[in-house]
């Protein structure tokens, strides 16, 4: 009974639309046909899951206007000129500026971390999607299975993608009223487990057993800052830090030696880990915490890391920590993708700047 009201409900649905397509003069979109018009009636949320996420983007028009709503808010608007004096070309989904200049027409790939890529949107927004959600990140060979691409352009794409999970640089320093933990650690492979010339140009790279030392400051409402260094001396370390966190602030280290000096402008306390971890609430477990996460999708998921690129995969488990679900901040899957793909504009990148053949690469 309840299958024979579901068919008469599609059969009149079915009628509306070919009446309704008799009444208006269509093109060959997307849209224009019954079993589509239908499917589209039932996609009109935004999804909340990876699952719901495919079917709603194999939607091209979704695609299209998913993105529209983040990066144009206050309405679509020529990326050369800025003017908003513009019409949109439904049969090459681009938009035509009506000011004259080069580049007069635009897609909604233009300046952003799509631009001159062939794949569909909808494969870039399903890899945005596991990238910004799967905790311990999401390999190319993994992406490159799972959408149908070679794995050379699933890398390419997540490495734009972590470009945009980038974000921008703050403005403001951390600290003031808050706690800062700082801490530092070393990622890269056991220098006895290489091949000779890799650990001789590991080496060479870092001077610290093949790995490359990496500086983290977290603030304990949830923000974090981490970075590549050079070195983890009190020259490197301290100049870091003082960029990053206001004076006056109170800052939680280790027993290092190159924190030592930090109590001229700030309110220094040190944990000695030799005798123990925590002593009232000066402690580092919070950024011990984040390099846990990050060592677990370092080692588990990437395997290998060359030390060119770590700092884009510092900037992927930085985007999810800080966008973690907490009781303050109960973000979702969903609210984490919206944000990611509310900063992709500005920043493009090129396979020549991935690659390191370009010195303009993007730090």
């Amino acid at each position: 009974m309840i299958g024979t009201e579901v068919q008469q409900n599609v059969h009149l649905l079915e009628a509306v639309w070919k009446s309704r397509k008799m009444n208006t003069c269509e093109g060959n979109n997307i849209l224009d046909s019954s079993r589509q018009f239908l499917y589209h009636l039932g996609m009109k949320t935004e999804p909340k899951t990876l699952q719901e996420a495919i079917r709603y983007f194999a939607d091209a028009d979704n695609c299209l206007n998913y993105i529209i709503a983040r990066r144009w808010p206050k309405g679509v608007e020529c990326p050369t000129c800025g003017s908003k004096e513009v019409s949109f070309v439904p049969s090459r989904r681009v938009w035509q500026c009506k000011t004259r200049h080069p580049k007069c027409q635009f897609s909604v790939k233009v300046g952003s971390i799509f631009e001159d890529s062939a794949i569909p949107l909808d494969k870039w927004l399903t890899a945005m999607w596991m990238l910004a959600n799967c905790k311990n990140g999401v390999s190319s060979y993994e992406i490159a299975r799972d959408l149908g691409i070679t794995q050379k352009s699933a890398w390419f794409m997540l490495q734009r993608i972590r470009l945009a999970l980038q974000g921008n640089k703050p403005t403001v320093k951390m600290g003031g009223s808050g706690e800062i933990e700082v801490d530092e650690t070393f990622i890269g492979g056991k220098a006895r487990n290489m091949h000779k010339s890799r650990r001789m140009r590991r080496l060479a790279a870092t001077g610290v057993g093949g790995k490359a030392p990496v500086l983290g400051m977290l603030q304990r409402d949830g923000k974090v800052i981490t970075m590549v260094v050079p070195n983890i001396g009190k020259k490197a370390i301290q100049q870091e830090i003082r960029n990053h966190v206001a004076a006056g602030s109170a800052i939680y280290t280790d027993a290092l030696l190159s924190y030592y000096g930090l109590n001229t402008d700030y309110l220094h306390r040190v944990i000695d880990h030799a005798e123990k971890y925590v002593e009232g609430r000066v402690h580092t477990n919070g950024m011990e915490n984040f390099w846990s996460l990050l060592k677990r999708g370092l080692n588990g998921t990437y395997v290998s890391v060359e030390p060119f690129h770590l700092f884009r995969y510092l900037d992927e488990q930085t985007f999810r920590f800080k966008n973690r679900a907490t009781k303050d901040n109960p973000m979702n899957d969903a609210d984490r993708f919206s944000l990611a793909v509310s900063q992709i504009v500005g920043k493009r990148l090129t396979y020549t700047e991935v690659t390191g053949k370009d010195n303009q690469a993007q730090f």
